[in-house]
């Protein structure tokens, strides 16, 4: 019997290495082509100098008023970006969700789609996407956008800088940046059964990333929302804040240096 229970055992955990190996392909290749995607919409946007410059998927607006598809489009791209961008940091809880949910299935509990956690995820970084797009509307509308997609205010350069610097040291910050870094604590004290827990368990992992992260994004529109370098760093960034065991740590001192850049950038404009 004893020998039995390690078969059943072996055979459990042979099975979850497969379903992890399965779903960490499908993630990296949603990553994947997500990226694609945006380098080949940087690619298409070079040397290109039109009112409204339009391309697969994209629409890289001028001087003149945006139409709906316009905006539409713009939506797209921000949304395609948030998934490269926040799909590979979340991850290891997407993984440790399977986890549990497969070893659930072993004392009778019902088995549900990992998809539906990561869609809860991903819908919480739609709407971010949403109010990101609404956001660079407003800019383009009150003439602060440049054609490359860059704020053209220095010191509303340097605020965004300050304002996510302090970020970085806030409770909500250190709260949310706490529900990111942990996914066993999170899924344990969050479980909830069926697909609809598992619907609402993605929507709540999402709010505390959007939470952690969205200061950060703003930075974008510092750096030029299609700079693929500057995405990929922030990304990294993100990621690392969340992975690395002194996370926090992180997160204070690149909250000091962007306070100091901010500070540097409005005094040289004054």
């Amino acid at each position: 019997m004893t020998s039995t229970g390690r078969t059943d055992s072996q055979l459990v955990e042979a099975i979850l290495r497969r379903q992890r190996l399965i779903v960490g392909g499908c993630l990296a290749v949603l990553v994947g082509f997500a990226w694609l995607y945006l380098i080949h919409s940087r690619t298409s946007m070079t040397g290109m100098d039109m009112p409204e410059m339009q391309m697969p998927g994209m629409v890289m607006p001028g001087s003149e008023a945006w139409s709906l598809t316009a905006i539409l489009l713009l939506f797209a791209m921000w949304t395609v970006m948030m998934v490269a961008m926040m799909v590979p940091s979340a991850a290891p809880m997407v993984l440790t969700f399977l986890a549990m949910n497969h070893r659930r299935q072993t004392t009778d509990q019902r088995l549900v789609p990992v998809g539906i956690f990561l869609l809860g995820y991903l819908a919480i970084w739609t709407a971010y996407s949403a109010f990101a797009t609404l956001a660079q509307w407003s800019l383009h509308r009150a003439s602060l956008l440049s054609s490359v997609m860059t704020t053209t205010s220095p010191k509303l350069n340097g605020a965004l800088l300050i304002a996510a610097g302090v970020f970085q040291w806030t409770p909500l910050k250190r709260a949310c940046l706490n529900g990111c870094r942990s996914p066993l604590s999170f899924l344990m004290s969050e479980w909830r059964e069926g697909s609809r827990g598992a619907l609402i368990m993605g929507l709540r992992h999402g709010t505390y990333c959007v939470g952690c992260c969205w200061v950060l994004m703003a930075l974008l529109f510092v750096a030029g929302i299609m700079n693929l370098l500057w995405v990929g760093v922030i990304a990294l960034f993100v990621m690392a804040e969340k992975i690395f065991p002194k996370g926090e740590i992180l997160a204070h001192i690149a909250g000091v240096a962007l306070v100091i850049s901010g500070a540097v950038l409005i005094a040289h404009v004054w």
